[in-house]
């Protein structure tokens, strides 16, 4: 459930088909592995990168699992699982799902750079493709990946909230509309596909290789607070996510769950832990400025996505605790590794920054260099008009 690499997104705009070169590569048996070998057979789109890849190599390395069908548009690096080369939406994946017991789909663009429509396109028509496509071949259980932000940031809010809260979010933010619309896909399918089980996961912030608006709140200068919001931060290692969507392939748990760190972070905690200041905004400014910036393709992120760093939307996990299972990571931890990760990158307004610009804004504040932007696009309305 990464972001796929730029060549393979520029390759989707041109074609929904695989190569009629692109063969499976014969996998390894694994250590002690026999034909009688117990457990399902899992399929894993996604496969090459980020979580699809951490998941592929631990189930390949689960003695739990009989065999990993790893699905992409180019190879991973697991050797002792079994390959196919092509894209999601391509109706011939049906016929690499047979004999699988369980699908795990994570191949979604959530990339902010990615075109919006191409990747709606992509995300929704591949998440139909292989629900039909697992039915088809007789796959009996369907994992997807979305996300907590589908129960939407609001001020009233409970902390926590429970997995059968209402999804109440917009498509406002970055990607949430396809996640909202995978969402609702997952609930029809049991009734178009009779037999077929989805079980759907939702983590809370993915920290792990991950490049989200969220990931870049942290990579600022200062920490934008909107005056009068009240925020909450829980966040989700993708080595908790991954053993989460375990569970979910083994059927220890299903239905719709909620993963993430136990509890939350305040946004003074997180001011303290990670030694960044506040910059804070009245809501009409960071909003309107927010707004305006992504219209004229100054910033990838749409307004919508300020919302879930000003009100709560902390899951609680329960379904998967009641399972047994228990998050690896605390919110301090993950925190930590996010800040780790981000060093030496500079984001305004969601923009990455070169070293020069992110010299000036640091020297500035976040709040000049939002404000400075907003002039620009004010700048470029009266050139227009002069014209």
């Amino acid at each position: 459930m990464s972001s796929p690499d730029p060549q393979v997104r520029a390759a989707r705009n041109h074609s929904t088909r695989s190569s009629p070169g692109d063969r499976p590569d014969a996998a390894p048996q694994r250590t002690g592995e026999s034909a009688g070998a117990r457990g399902p057979v899992v399929a894993v789109t996604g496969a090459a990168s980020g979580v699809g890849a951490l998941l592929t190599e631990q189930l390949a390395a689960s003695e739990e699992i009989k065999q990993v069908v790893a699905i992409d548009e180019r190879r991973g690096e697991c050797a002792a699982a079994q390959w196919h080369i092509l894209d999601v939406r391509d109706p011939a994946i049906a016929e690499k799902l047979r004999g699988a017991d369980v699908v795990v789909h994570l191949a979604l663009d959530l990339d902010l750079e990615t075109d919006t429509a191409a990747r709606t396109a992509y995300n929704v028509r591949g998440t139909q493709t292989v629900l039909t496509a697992a039915a088809a071949a007789g796959v009996h259980r369907v994992v997807l990946c979305t996300s907590a932000m589908v129960y939407g940031a609001l001020p009233e809010n409970e902390l926590p909230l429970a997995e059968d809260a209402e999804l109440r979010a917009t498509a406002e933010a970055t990607g949430v509309g396809d996640l909202l619309e995978i969402e609702r896909l997952a609930r029809r399918a049991p009734r178009a596909h009779p037999g077929l089980n989805v079980t759907v996961v939702r983590p809370a912030v993915l920290v792990g290789g991950t490049d989200t608006a969220l990931t870049r709140y942290f990579e600022s200068p200062r920490l934008l607070v909107v005056a009068g919001s009240r925020p909450a931060w829980q966040f989700c290692h993708v080595e908790d996510l991954c053993s989460a969507l375990e569970y979910a392939v083994l059927e220890k748990v299903e239905g719709e769950l909620a993963v993430g760190c136990d509890g939350w972070l305040e946004q003074e905690e997180v001011e303290e832990l990670s030694g960044i200041r506040r910059m804070e905004l009245p809501s009409a400014v960071a909003l309107g400025a927010a707004a305006r910036l992504h219209r004229i393709g100054l910033t990838p992120s749409p307004a919508g996505d300020l919302a879930y760093t000003m009100y709560p939307w902390v899951v609680s996990g329960s379904r998967l605790h009641d399972a047994g299972w228990r998050p690896q990571w605390t919110n301090e931890e993950v925190l930590a590794e996010l800040l780790e990760e981000v060093s030496g990158r500079h984001t305004v307004a969601g923009r990455r920054l070169g070293r020069k610009d992110a010299t000036a804004a640091g020297a500035a504040g976040a709040t000049v260099a939002l404000l400075g932007a907003a002039a620009v696009v004010r700048r470029a309305r009266k050139a227009r008009r002069r014209v």
